[in-house]
């Protein structure tokens, strides 16, 4: 990991806020609003405890509260808009003003991100990294709000090269927020693993995901007991967060900034130990060099 992507940087995102990036790892904690999500879903469709799972997360060390009212596994059933919106904006309304952590709403749909925004949501994590709704873009540019731009291979062709996919994609994903008039100290960016990725391309993924600072943002990492993780330790997904936490310290290694789990404990020890260790290379490198 680089010495710069260990210099202090600010994602500003939505209501005046700001998350600072760097010296230490930030956790999205993942609160799905869901009957089918594939590891959690029905645990907290209610509205209460969706409110109570995300508090007991901010509790252990999340900064941001990722609230989500569709399910994005493969083969999920679609939901209406209206349907999403019942899910997600009760729960935002609730947190607004309850808790120091961001929340941020996990949606595809520009009239679910507006409303969300309204609610009290500071960032719209777009899993379509505004390919699918462009509109998007303008209520993040209008709004103020943090913008997390995911590259997915879903219903499109990929380039056989891993990463040279993810330029493709999200160079192009950055062309319409920059054509909205989104900021570019407003946008992180998530390589998507696990959307339209099979095992070996989540590795390789991970094995080259240095190369990806090349775009210039600040990244994301959602691994999350996706499949792939499971591929590699044999577990089924509500096992796979010691597996997660072992890719949110090699990732971090790799220079990712901000994590999306959902157990936050277990992969906050581990970025804690990250930190740490980034830290003391920083300090022998700086001193070296003196």
């Amino acid at each position: 990991m680089p010495l710069t992507q260990l210099r202090s940087s600010f994602w500003r995102v939505g209501h005046g806020r700001e998350v600072e990036l760097g010296a230490r790892s930030v956790l999205m904690a993942i609160v799905n609003v869901t009957p089918d999500s594939f590891s959690d879903g029905g645990r907290y469709m209610s509205v209460e405890g969706a409110v109570a799972h995300a508090f007991e997360a901010a509790n252990q060390g999340a900064h941001i509260i990722d609230i989500g009212g569709e399910s994005t596994r493969p083969g999920a059933a679609a939901v209406t808009p209206s349907e999403e919106q019942a899910r997600v904006l009760p729960v935002i309304e609730a947190l607004r003003g309850q808790t120091d952590a961001l929340i941020s709403i996990d949606t595809y749909r520009a009239e679910t991100a507006r409303l969300a925004v309204g609610a009290g949501a500071h960032i719209i994590n777009d899993v379509f990294g505004l390919q699918k709704q462009p509109e998007i873009g303008n209520i993040a540019a209008d709004t103020g709000a943090g913008l997390c731009l995911m590259h997915t291979g879903r219903d499109r062709e990929k380039l056989p090269d891993v990463i040279a996919d993810q330029f493709a994609f999200l160079e192009r994903s950055l062309e319409i927020a920059s054509a909205a008039g989104v900021l570019k100290d407003h946008v992180v960016l998530d390589p998507g693993f696990g959307f339209a990725k099979d095992t070996q391309e989540n590795i390789e993924l991970m094995a080259r995901f240095s190369e990806l600072h090349r775009l210039g943002f600040p990244l994301l990492a959602g691994t999350s007991r996706k499949r792939f993780v499971g591929a590699v330790t044999g577990r089924e997904a509500a096992d796979r967060d010691v597996g997660t936490a072992a890719t949110s310290a090699l990732l971090r290694l790799a220079g990712a900034s901000i994590f999306r789990v959902h157990d936050v404990a277990i992969n906050r020890d581990a970025l804690a130990i990250a930190d740490a260790m980034l830290a003391a290379r920083c300090s022998f490198e700086q001193g070296t060099l003196a």
